[in-house]
């Protein structure tokens, strides 16, 4: 078992750089941060399921915008196109399966 202390892995920087939460080899968690402004350019991958734990932001996903906010899941099935911008600052936690 594997207990991750979410508020203690979020960290912001001027950069982004995601925090690799548990890794394995058919699926990885990491947890995006985003400052306002900050982005994840839209790129291909397998399955990815995003959960909102704080902040708002837009999901880019095959062309179409999905406004972000605290509680929301998105599921971006695989080989779709996606990335994200932070409006405010914004913490996700991701699984990708792949």
């Amino acid at each position: 078992m594997n207990l991750i202390k979410l508020r203690e892995k979020i960290l912001f920087g001027e950069q982004f750089r995601p925090q690799i939460l548990c890794a394995a080899p058919d699926a990885k968690v990491p947890m995006i941060c985003l400052e306002p402004g900050q982005e994840i350019p839209a790129h291909p991958s397998g399955t990815g399921v995003f959960y909102v734990l704080e902040g708002e932001g837009i999901m880019f996903l095959d062309g179409e915008e999905i406004r972000l906010s605290k509680g929301k899941v998105v599921v971006a099935p695989e080989g779709s196109e996606r990335g994200v911008r932070g409006i405010e600052k914004l913490v996700v936690v991701a699984v990708h399966i792949s």
